[in-house]
């Protein structure tokens, strides 16, 4: 036996599981198919990430239409924590109820925040989470404070927050995983989509990952794919995973298994692994793997003021959630709008290829990046599938009308704040940033993949442990909330090993 329990993949939800497990003493085995990221000149270098391309994955996926496209994936230790924003929303308490959107109806929960609320303190613990509580009417109900004082607004940035506030918008402090000294220390720079090569951004890696490292019965294996999982000859019970490793297949065995690799790959794996017992793939009685995939519907927005110059480095400490639950005008819920790093002259360009370098610069010099995101609804039509060897996509997007209205109430509020200039860029369907869906939790065996626990409701020694499991996306970056079910799945995971 190889491990007592064997965990695919080292982004949020894997390591969050590895920390949670290691005091236990018990035999844990990572596998992750990229490498470590090292420093690097071109790690806080905005032409190489933005312009060349440095860091951008080149796996492709297949469109149900039969186009290829690049996934937004990306294979490193700490897995697409390494270039997230750092933001770690908890979902608000609405979230969890169903509730009714311009185009169609989210299904909630069955589960409530406050079966969360604990789980989401020690997460915010574990990722050492920035913020401030008091500022924003969405927040739900906390039973105690954020770890550390919320990151500062650069002085532009607070001229934004006060403008945002005559405007009479609730600017409030973004909760953030990011120790900005240390990040600032190694170089200059946002976070935003940057890699983390260093100790300032908490990430997978340099968050829980390296607090279950640790513990001498923790391993991390690297350059390792898992290519599929193995069942006994009853199909009820996972007892391998077989990987390719330095161009070899290898059987490494476990008591348990946690699949982690992401709501697409998590899925792909499970599928793939189909046998004689499991036709139609592993945990999947339900024919529910791979179905309700989610995305969240987001754009882009760039507010300029030629009298505001934007002298921030990093930017990224402000967010609203004015028009979350409520639209003013119509009454249904929108979406969240956050602040984007800062946007430089190479990531503008980036952007817009015809606009000559010399007038991206200018431009940056007076531009404020925004981000909107609304929620997208589940559909059993929108899906991942396998087929011929290669992953393939389906994305039947949602409630796009709500996230339209949300960019207009935006506009509305920029421009009431000063901002003469308003631009808006809407993400395409094959962005794959905030990924999740495709292996629901529930309590009904015949309508969801794992129990509220995460664990597979057919084969009892599997656990998925990403954000395959959230049954709705919300409006919100999903990572806090993917911890959070990590830890809380934690304990039933020991138990049952013991």
């Amino acid at each position: 036996m190889d491990a007592d329990l064997i965990i695919i993949g080292s982004g949020v939800g894997g390591a969050t599981l590895a920390s949670a497990v290691a005091p236990s003493g018990l035999k844990v085995l990572i596998l992750e198919k990229g490498l470590k990221l090292l420093p690097s000149k071109e790690s806080r270098d905005d032409a190489a990430i933005f312009l060349r391309g440095h860091f951008a994955p080149t796996e492709q996926w297949m469109g149900s239409d039969g186009t290829p496209f690049v996934a937004g994936n990306y294979y490193a230790v700490g897995g697409n924590s390494k270039f997230y924003g750092a933001v770690m929303y908890r979902y608000r308490e609405e979230d969890f109820f169903p509730r009714q959107h311009m185009e169609g109806k989210s299904p909630g929960w069955p589960l409530r925040y406050e079966d969360l609320e604990s789980w989401y303190t020690k997460a915010e613990q574990l990722f050492r989470v920035r913020g401030t509580i008091g500022e924003d009417p969405t927040e739900p109900p906390r039973s105690g404070q954020y770890p550390f004082p919320a990151v500062p607004d650069e002085p532009s940035m607070h001229t934004v927050r006060e403008r945002l506030r005559r405007a009479g918008i609730h600017a409030a402090s973004l909760p953030l995983a990011i120790d900005i000294d240390a990040w600032l220390a190694e170089g200059k720079t946002g976070w935003d989509a940057y890699p983390n090569t260093g100790k300032g951004k908490i990430d997978a890696e340099s968050g829980p990952l390296t607090d279950a490292l640790a513990h001498p019965n923790v391993s991390l294996m690297t350059e390792t794919e898992v290519l599929r999982l193995e069942t006994g000859a009853d199909g009820k019970t996972v007892v391998a995973a077989i990987v390719k490793r330095d161009g070899r297949e290898e059987r490494l065995t476990a008591r348990a298994f946690a699949v982690a690799a992401g709501a697409i790959q998590s899925a792909a794996l499970l599928l793939r692994s189909a046998n004689a017992a499991n036709p139609t793939g592993l945990a999947n009685r339900s024919d529910q793997v791979g179905r309700n995939f989610m995305n969240h519907n987001s754009t882009a927005m760039i507010t300029i003021d030629p009298r505001l110059r934007n002298t921030s480095v990093y930017q990224k400490t402000l967010s609203f959630n004015d028009f979350y639950n409520s639209d003013p005008k119509t009454g249904y819920p929108l979406g969240n709008v956050q602040g984007l790093g800062r946007l430089t002259g190479a990531v503008l360009k980036a952007n817009i290829p015809a606009l000559p370098m010399p007038i991206a610069r200018m431009v940056s010099a007076y531009a404020f990046g925004w981000f909107l995101q609304s929620e997208d609804l589940p559909n059993p039509e929108s899906r991942v599938m396998w087929k011929d060897g290669r992953i393939v996509m389906h994305w039947e997007r949602s409630n796009m009308r709500a996230h339209e209205t949300l960019i207009e109430r935006t506009r509305e509020a920029m421009k009431k704040a000063g901002f003469p200039i308003v631009l808006s860029r809407t993400f395409g369907r094959k962005t794959t940033s905030h990924q999740c869906g495709t292996a629901r939790l529930g309590n009904d065996p015949s309508t969801s993949v794992v129990t509220t626990e995460l664990r597979s409701h057919d084969l009892p020694n599997l656990w998925i442990t990403d954000a395959s499991v959230l049954p709705t996306s919300a409006a919100v970056n999903p990572a806090l909330t993917v911890s959070a079910l990590a830890l809380r799945a934690a304990p039933t995971l020991v138990e049952y090993l013991r």
